[in-house]
């Protein structure tokens, strides 16, 4: 499988539940920069610009998933900008290994409460709403839309912000159904390109459910 987005935080908690995976024989990570990590599984191509992600064809091909676990906040940007960065980065990547593999599960991570309509007045909810309707019309094999809230990381990750995880750990005493932990978002994606799941948009409760089944087939 790939996935993106490693040296951020999501991204880098679902990398190490799928090297964890028995159900995942190898990763693919696509980055910016260089992630330092050795894993048997793993592999890492460079690619400075998603945009350009078509003259590494030959490196994406025959791979049957990919976790687009990439983004950025929208703190203090523009909607144009973060258009930019959250809805056109994603759609030209997305179209790139749809052109190539053809038989791909796609999943994407956006938000809970992402705004599905593309009309609300929150900025950064209509901008992945309209990344989420927009992929699932791509013809992938199947597309996810994850919306995980809090999330507690893995032990040991690095790209982690430390005020955050207190942050998510009070959420966990005082709204535990809001609050899901690394391994079940990676769980969950794992468990959605091998056995699938009855619905396209997984808000946090159906992470959870998801992530407690057990697969028996396997990713690359």
């Amino acid at each position: 499988m790939i996935i993106t987005g490693a040296t951020g935080m999501v991204g880098e908690g679902v990398l190490f539940e799928c090297l964890l995976n028995n159900n995942v024989s190898e990763v693919l990570m696509i980055n910016r920069k260089h992630y330092d990590l050795q894993h048997p599984k793993l592999k890492e191509l460079i690619v400075p610009d998603f945009f350009q992600l078509g003259d590494f064809a030959e490196h994406i091909k025959n791979y049957d998933a990919c976790f687009f676990c990439a983004g950025i906040s929208s703190v203090g940007m523009k909607e144009e900008k973060y258009r930019r960065i959250t809805y056109d980065t994603t759609l030209s990547f997305a179209k790139t290994l749809m052109a190539v593999n053809g038989n791909m599960v796609f999943t994407y991570v956006s938000g809970a409460h992402t705004d599905s309509s593309e009309k609300g007045r929150i900025m950064w909810a209509r901008v992945k709403g309209k990344t989420e309707n927009d992929l699932a019309k791509l013809g992938f094999k199947s597309e996810y839309n994850f919306r995980p809230g809090g999330m507690l990381p893995f032990e040991g990750q690095k790209n982690w912000n430390s005020a955050y995880k207190v942050i998510v750990k009070i959420m966990k005493v005082f709204a535990p159904k809001s609050v899901i932990s690394m391994e079940e978002l990676g769980k969950a994606m794992v468990n959605c390109a091998t056995i699938g799941f009855g619905k396209n948009i997984l808000e946090i409760k159906d992470i959870k459910e998801l992530a407690k089944h057990s697969s028996t087939s396997s990713s690359q």
